[in-house]
């Protein structure tokens, strides 16, 4: 029986007990963390080659470059080739860049803020009344941070079963020029895990936005990062645009990384886009750097020269992850199953478990584990403006902690759930 459909006689018999739990829990001085999907130790030792791929004797490039020397602004051939393998994208679409690809992101964001989407429209910092993006929701808190650091005004468009709204993307990209893009974590999104379906895929790619330079935002962080043999599959988007032609292959920005393939902090990054964009980028980055680091990019391709060497290195990766996600669904469903206190997703990859609490109650939440020594994601992380309109949606990462601590914080989290849910239940 449903806490809202219990007696409140009986519900305050056990918010009593549950009191009583969480002052035992209280007194342990725990500190774990849940905040940030981070790869534990045990993911970081799998990529200890990187460390040791190169030495002066050999850091000359499968065509001759001696990668400790200035040149190749846009990287490597062999790591273009890795990445088009992995990604299925064509090799001349794609710029490799230094170890992040927020960090391309945003560099993408601040050209056409001052120079414009290739020369199609004004910069986006003169556009009257300023420009738009939208955001579907609940989303990557880092992306929202772009837009907020840079005056961009947010959309939240609904996250459904299989990805945005998309009859409300179209129906706002079609009328309202001022609206210039769409965040987009296409394959296990952040956090709800959801995969975009084809038919998903297909109507990005045939957007007819009434701004010649909308631009989509494609943050595939989470190619090739699934749990399980049967992982999801995701549609190629160039793939699609190419069917329709040059309008809708301009509009597309790919951006992926080995940040959770490798080293978080040491990566390699790319973006893909069309071949107009492509030009018109190194046109401008050609400014701003003489080349990214490519001794880095050759690390890289010693150690996984091909995508097959970096599938197995991604089992390798879900074999250490899976236990740690069946924790957080097992203890999830033994606390709460019955209780109508939350709900949450099962992903089948990627780094997050998207946790929604009864309305009113995630602050809640927040407070009382925080109070127990558990770190969780800010509330309203996962929503422009930090502002979940229902306070009722948190963010579990469950990768860093070891396995038994893990199994303390997601006990704790659920005692805290039902406190919240309690409380609620008891002032209705």
């Amino acid at each position: 029986m449903t806490y809202e459909n219990t007696d409140k006689k009986t519900l305050a018999s056990q918010l009593k007990s549950l009191w009583s739990e969480y002052e035992r829990i209280k007194s342990k001085g725990y500190k774990l963390d849940l905040t940030r999907g981070k790869p534990c130790p045990e993911q970081l030792e799998l990529s200890n080659c990187v460390l040791t791929a190169l030495s002066g004797d050999n850091c000359i490039s499968k065509d001759g470059v001696d990668c400790r020397n200035y040149g190749v602004l846009d990287g490597l051939p062999e790591v273009k080739e890795l990445f088009s393998e992995l990604l299925d994208i064509p090799a001349e679409n794609i710029i490799v860049g230094g170890n992040s690809s927020l960090n391309l992101m945003y560099d993408t964001i601040v050209r056409a803020m001052l120079f414009g989407v290739s020369g199609r429209e004004l910069p986006w910092s003169r556009v009257e009344g300023g420009v738009k993006f939208l955001c579907p929701t609940p989303g990557y808190d880092r992306h929202f941070a772009i837009c907020e650091t840079l005056g961009i005004k947010m959309i939240p468009v609904a996250m459904k079963d299989d990805g945005p709204d998309m009859d409300t993307v179209e129906d706002l990209v079609s009328s309202d020029e001022s609206i210039k893009g769409i965040w987009c974590v296409p394959k296990h999104s952040n956090p709800t895990g959801i995969t975009y379906s084809d038919d998903v895929v297909r109507r990005f790619a045939a957007l007819r936005p009434k701004a010649k330079d909308f631009c989509i935002f494609w943050d595939n962080a989470y190619a090739v990062h699934d749990l399980y043999s049967d992982g999801d599959k995701l549609l190629s988007i160039f793939d699609e645009a190419a069917k329709i032609g040059p309008e809708s292959e301009n509009m597309i920005y790919y951006f992926a990384s080995t940040s959770k393939i490798t080293f978080p902090g040491a990566g390699v990054a790319i973006i893909a886009a069309s071949k107009e964009n492509i030009a018109d980028i190194k046109r401008i980055v050609a400014v701003q750097t003489i080349g990214y680091d490519k001794l880095n990019q050759l690390r890289h391709v010693r150690c996984f020269p091909n995508a097959a060497a970096v599938r197995r290195q991604m089992e390798l990766h879900a074999k250490i992850l899976r236990p740690k996600f069946e924790i957080v669904k097992n203890i999830l469903s033994r606390e709460l199953d019955g209780t109508g206190a939350a709900v949450w997703s099962n992903p089948k990859g990627g780094y997050f478990v998207s946790l929604d609490v009864m309305s009113g109650c995630a602050t809640r939440v927040y407070e009382l584990c925080r109070d127990a020594g558990v770190r969780l994601t800010d509330v309203g992380a996962t929503f422009p403006y930090s502002h979940d309109p229902l306070d009722k949606n948190l963010r579990i990462a469950p990768t860093y902690l070891s396995n038994d601590d893990l199994t303390t914080a997601i006990y704790i989290l659920t005692t805290c759930i039902k406190i919240a849910a309690i409380e609620k239940c008891l002032k209705a």
